[in-house]
This record gives C-alpha cells, sequence and structure tokens, in this order.
C-alpha cells in the first residue's frame, strides 16, 4: 500500500502526493482521496500534513487508509507533522502588534514548534528603522530566531527560502502582513490572491480560505493557513502559561512558592526580574493579560 502525505484537505476530499524513500515525489501530481468510513467511525480526523497509508481505486482516485503517527499537530491552524512555525508580523499597516505576537507564541511554544519571526514591510518604516530593530532585538534576547523582510525591494527572501529548505512549515500571523505576497516572491508563478489592507480597521481581509502545503522548491513545503486576528486559549491550562514564556524558565525554578503564578507572591524570582528589567515590561504585561484572560475563559465554559 503506497504511502503519502496530504497537501490539501477541501470538501471532504484529501489531496495526497505520494512519498518515495520517506520524500515528498513532488514530480508526480496529487491523488484526491476519499476518507475511509472506519476512520470517521474511530473518531480520527486527517489533517493537511498527515502521512498516511492509501489505496487507488478504479476510476483514478485513491482512498485514505490509515493515519501514520504524527511528530507535531497544530490545533488552531489545524496541521499536522510542521516542523517550524513562521509567525509573520508587519512593521506597518497593520501597526506592530505584540500583543497578538505574543498571543501566537505561547501557542507556538505549548504545541513544542521551532518558531522563526518575520517582520513584513520594513520598507514602510518611518523611523530608519528603529523600532524594528527594537522588537529583533527583543525577540532575540528572549531566544527566538527573527528576519526582517520587505516583500517590495524582495530583502530577506533568499534567506527565508532557505530556512525553510527541507522541512513542513506553517505561515501564520496577523491578518493583512503580507503572508501571500511573500509566498509570491518565494515561489515565482505562484500568483495566490492578495488582500487590500482597510488603512481604518488596520487589517486585511483574509484572503486565503483553506489550508495547504504549497512546494517552495528544495525540499520546503509552506503550509499557508487562513488569516485570522485572535486566538483562544481553551486548550491550555492556565497552569502552563507561565511555560510559554520561555525567558520565566530559570528564574520560575528558584520562586519561594512551588506553582507560584508569578503575580502577587513573595519570593517570586519572576517578578524580581521583572522588576530589574531582565524580563521586558511589555511581556509580563502580556503574561498577566493572558493569564486573566484564560481564568476569566475558564469561568465562562
Amino acid at each position: 500500500m503506497p504511502e503519502g502525505i496530504i497537501i490539501k484537505a477541501l470538501s471532504g476530499y484529501y489531496y495526497v502526493k505520494p512519498l518515495k524513500d520517506g520524500q515528498i515525489a513532488t514530480e508526480e501530481e496529487a491523488v484526491q482521496c476519499r476518507g475511509r468510513g472506519i476512520l470517521k467511525k474511530r473518531g480520527i480526523a486527517p489533517l493537511v500534513g498527515d502521512r498516511i497509508l492509501y489505496m487507488l481505486t478504479e476510476n483514478g482516485e485513491g482512498m485514505v487508509d490509515e493515519l501514520l503517527p504524527r511528530e507535531s499537530e497544530l490545533i488552531r491552524p489545524q496541521v499536522a507533522n510542521v516542523k517550524l512555525a513562521v509567525l509573520l508580523f508587519s512593521v506597518r499597516e497593520p501597526d506592530m502588534n505584540l500583543n497578538l505576537l505574543d498571543k501566537f507564541l505561547v501557542h507556538i511554544e505549548h504545541s513544542g514548534l521551532d518558531t522563526l519571526i518575520v517582520l513584513t514591510k520594513q520598507d514602510l518604516a518611518e523611523d530608519d528603522g528603529r523600532a524594528t530593530e527594537a522588537v529583533k532585538a527583543l525577540y532575540e534576547q528572549i531566544g527566538y530566531e527573527v528576519l526582517v523582510t520587505s516583500s517590495l525591494n524582495g530583502s530577506g527572501a533568499d534567506e527565508l527560502k532557505q530556512r525553510l529548505a527541507g522541512i513542513i512549515s506553517v505561515f501564520s500571523g496577523q491578518s493583512g502582513v503580507g503572508k501571500s505576497t511573500l509566498l509570491n516572491r518565494l515561489v515565482p508563478g505562484l500568483e495566490l490572491e492578495t488582500g487590500e489592507i482597510s488603512l481604518r480597521l488596520g487589517r486585511g481581509r483574509h484572503t486565503t480560505r483553506h489550508v495547504e502545503l504549497m512546494d517552495i522548491g528544495n525540499g520546503g513545503f509552506v503550509a499557508d493557513t487562513p488569516g485570522f486576528s485572535q486566538l483562544d486559549f481553551l486548550e491550555l491550562g492556565v497552569d502552563e502559561l507561565s511555560e510559554c514564556f520561555r525567558e520565566f524558565a530559570p528564574y520560575a525554578e528558584k520562586c519561594k512558592f512551588r506553582g507560584c503564578s508569578h503575580l502577587h507572591e513573595p519570593g517570586c524570582k519572576v517578578i524580581e526580574a521583572w522588576k530589574s528589567g531582565d524580563i521586558a515590561d511589555s511581556r509580563y504585561d502580556h503574561y498577566k493579560l493572558f493569564f486573566n484572560e484564560m481564568k476569566d475563559k475558564k469561568r465562562r465554559y
């Protein structure tokens, strides 16, 4: 039975690329497949990125027979076996939103994926890039990879394409930041639909309507995902939140009380680190904001 990977899921069909020696056979056409009924009965839903066993049917289509073990799984967006999360946030139009960036980072940290932060539209910066460099320095100090790009002049595109070689990555982030424009530059001829920015609302129209793996060359595939402007914390326990702020870790283990919330306890080393400037104000403020948001949501649900 052949092995393949789901590159697109749409209207009840799964589009499967064959795997040869563990590598995606990019030169072969995708096989349109249905899921076997037993999968639905077992409550198993195939995802884009899933490695599967499938069988060909007489009409040239296929049937997803079995899902192979997943290395990773994202809940929002729903993608399996991703190695790297690429979070795109714009310098301008829409303005940089560190609250939303930190919320995305919490979810990615919880998923266990590696993260690359890509700051787009550097050509629109109004202060000679000083604010962009400050954001870049902040997150690099925490331990994240940060890349600055401009789809207008193409800066950063070659470096990004090299970073994505040989892996499946997921593109996500702030709406209207130019995900489709950047992908069009990475893959000439791709011609993804791009959306205009609403200056009044400060966000873009959602132009991507389904999750799909796109071949960007050099063995790299990108999941371009539907844009969304907010996330919830329902799948994350409030006691797990501080673990998703990676710069808290060396201090949290030295807190006086086990299970410290890092909000008001005496002897909290995280609070001490924040007060001494070793943890950025924005990061600690967002931690408190997310903590309270999670507590409120848990009470409501």
